[in-house]
């Protein structure tokens, strides 16, 4: 088990984590606040993955 010292850099290694993953769901026009909430909860790494393999939405026109 993590002493409680150790437990610090996790934390802010994962919100790290998710806020970059905010950042890229956004350059790809997708919500930011659903990517970094399922990137802090649950996914993390995965989520990263997910991301960058998922295609940029487009806009519509009409």
């Amino acid at each position: 088990m993590l002493a409680q010292g150790n437990v610090a850099p996790w934390f802010v290694g994962w919100g790290t984590l998710a806020l970059i993953n905010a950042g890229l769901a956004q350059g790809k026009n997708r919500s930011g606040l659903l990517w970094f909430l399922l990137s802090l909860l649950l996914l993390g790494p995965f989520a990263t993955l997910a991301i960058v393999l998922m295609p940029k939405v487009r806009n519509r026109i009409f």
